[in-house]
């Protein structure tokens, strides 16, 4: 059995030594062959220098890949493509990860059981939070700042899609579905909303109805960074999130000569908008105020969304078709 786990990076030259460090540090047993194939994306600085340190250092557990296209998916895709590893797991270039998170993270999928796992990823706190930033529920804002995910201390059945930076499938899940939005996820093309690349093909493949495997033993640490305290990256990322569930949706069969989604923009404004924006405007406590403040922003960004799609309306078939293509190409 070999395992492949793909760290896309773009630009992260300061940080990424540490990631691929903690990686390098994961034990297995010696039954199981894995690798680490880093996807480079187009970097500037001196990222592909540090990967052949690596290399040189760890010899067969590294590899380089060059993606000149940009955007993240593109680079998961193409290291989908390069993997050899007959499970396939995700790592996120400014993480660190426990020594046990590949091994337990991969054992569900070993025997076949399972066709996809996610683990749980933790806030590293290195700054001070302001006051109105929450990680607890009910206004937890974790997940839109590292990507935080944890469904508790008992694994089991996952109800919904792993985190992208802790998540692993078995190849063949990717031949039959397919591989990731280029539509969907970070990317430098000013349209491509930055969220849900990773978590529609969790859904995805959870709509056809395949089972997923939550593993808490598999834990990784997301830093907080200072770069990302302030509400303008918050308010930006929800508005983002909210053009990504319209997207996410694709194409449907026009009415009355009209896409579909336009139909839904009164219910939006009546039902979402108009609640979540009397939540945000009459709330004292800062962290509610502030949480509703990004549902707000997310509402309007799924509204900006849907005129974008209408504006784009009447466009050749297969322009969209093109543009919102599940797969790689």
């Amino acid at each position: 059995m070999k395992i492949t786990v793909i760290l896309c990076t773009y630009n992260r030259a300061a940080i990424l030594p540490t990631a691929l460090q903690s990686v390098a540090a994961s034990k297995l047993p010696d039954s199981v062959h894995w690798e680490v194939l880093v996807v480079d994306n187009n970097s500037k600085d001196n990222t592909k220098a540090i990967v052949a340190d690596f290399m040189a250092r760890f010899p067969g557990r590294f590899r380089y890949l060059f993606e000149p296209r940009q955007g993240k998916s593109n680079a998961l895709n193409a290291g989908i493509r390069a993997s050899e590893g007959e499970i396939i797991a995700f790592l996120d270039d400014d993480v660190t990860v426990e020594p046990t998170w590949l091994a337990n993270l991969s054992q569900p999928l070993l025997s076949g059981e399972w066709f996809g796992a996610g683990g749980r990823v933790k806030a590293l706190h290195t700054v001070p939070l302001p006051p109105w930033l929450s990680f607890d529920p009910p206004y937890d804002l974790g997940g839109t700042i590292c990507g935080t995910f944890d469904c508790g201390e008992i694994p089991g059945e996952l109800l919904r899609a792993p985190n992208g930076s802790c998540m692993a499938y078995r190849r063949q899940i990717f031949e039959r579905f397919g591989l990731f939005r280029t539509d969907l996820g970070p990317s430098d093309d000013g349209d491509t909303p930055r969220p849900n690349e990773d978590t529609e093909f969790g859904r995805r493949v959870l709509a056809a109805g395949i089972k997923l495997r939550y593993e808490p033993c598999a834990i990784i640490y997301h830093p907080v960074v200072s770069e990302r305290l302030h509400k303008n990256y918050f308010l930006t990322w929800w508005f983002d999130f909210g053009r990504a569930l319209i997207r996410e949706k694709g194409q449907r069969r026009p009415f009355m000569g009209l896409p579909r989604h336009v139909f839904s923009i009164p219910s939006l404004i009546v039902r979402c908008l108009s609640v979540r924006a009397f939540r945000w405007l009459t709330s004292v406590h800062t962290q509610k105020r502030f949480y509703w403040k990004c549902w707000v922003w997310m509402t309007m960004g799924q509204i900006t969304e849907i005129h974008r799609q209408a504006n784009r309306f009447g466009r050749p078939t297969w322009v969209i078709a093109k543009q919102t293509s599940p797969s790689a190409d």
